[in-house]
């Protein structure tokens, strides 16, 4: 395990200081506020350390309301909404100066059988044959070096391969909002299943919305031709994976309207199984002075 995901696994390890109630440390991102996953990773912590062993996380959904201040701790408010036979139902609410940034409510299931089908896995290359984000990154002259240098820092957790150019890599020309990275955490984990799924639900809030850039040839905030946020997020955990080993991050925009633009996503499996579901609605807004006349 290297340092920087030894520091993430620290980040995600929230403190207790009262039943039902958690203090979480943060940190900057590529943008100048706390990086929306990190939230939304620690909300699932506080949540799940609050439902018994048995009981596995199987949906979340959340809400960012304000940007985080990366320069203070985040309190965790766990409610206990239901605890039934088979579900368990929790929501966090995460404050900051005394004022809520995020809000997730959570769903916990007991293991029972059932029917069982999946959509098939696209088709994606090896991972092992795709460049590293420092090898891309590093390659790309058009961005200022500042911004590589965040862009690796946010990265060194997790090992994260585009299968095409990312929207910063190669913009200007609309292209199919496609998009398909390849990720595992750089380093081996726990078995605790809950620990997989937090850092999957860290990751997920990484590219999501790359493929409404794509569709209209925007390279994004590391280049400054739009400016956005996380609104909403939402997962469905299908099956059993391990974030330690390769997943496919295959992701799409159906719409985007109103300043808003809509990510919908699979993550599998190396051998094929469907192991996640996400949505996810941000803003993504063009700056007046990049706008065409």
């Amino acid at each position: 395990m290297n340092q920087a995901l030894s520091d993430l696994l620290d980040l995600l390890d929230l403190e207790q200081i009262e039943e039902n109630i958690f203090r979480g440390q943060s940190r900057s991102a590529v943008v100048p506020r706390v990086f929306g996953g990190q939230v939304a990773a620690q909300a699932l912590v506080a949540a799940g350390r609050t439902v018994p062993a048995d009981r596995h996380a199987h949906s979340l959904h959340a809400y960012f309301l304000r940007a985080g201040d990366p320069g203070a701790p985040i309190v965790y408010n766990v409610e206990r909404i239901r605890d039934g036979r088979s579900f368990t139902t929790r929501r966090a609410v995460a404050v900051q100066h005394g004022r809520p940034i995020f809000t997730l409510s959570a769903s916990f299931q007991t293991y029972e059988e059932g029917l069982d089908h999946q959509a098939p896995m696209p088709p994606a290359p090896d991972p092992a044959g795709l460049p590293t984000s420092a090898e891309r990154l590093r390659g790309y002259d058009h961005l200022p070096s500042a911004v590589v240098e965040r862009f690796l820092e946010a990265r060194e957790a997790i090992d994260l391969r585009y299968v095409d150019e990312p929207p910063y890599g190669k913009y200007g020309e609309p292209r199919e909002p496609h998009s398909q990275v390849w990720f595992r955490t750089n380093g081996k984990l726990d078995d605790d299943p809950l620990l997989h799924v937090v850092l999957a639900t860290y990751v997920s809030d990484m590219t999501l919305l790359d493929s409404v850039l794509l569709a209209h040839g925007r390279g994004g905030w590391a280049v400054g031709d739009v400016v956005g946020a996380s609104l909403d997020h939402a997962m469905w955990f299908h099956r059993p994976f391990r974030a330690d080993e390769w997943l496919l991050y295959d992701q799409e925009s159906p719409s985007a309207s109103g300043g808003r633009g809509l990510g919908q996503a699979r993550i599998y499996t190396q051998d094929g199984s469907l192991a996640v579901s996400v949505i996810q609605e941000g803003v993504v807004r063009v700056p007046r002075e990049n706008r065409e006349a």
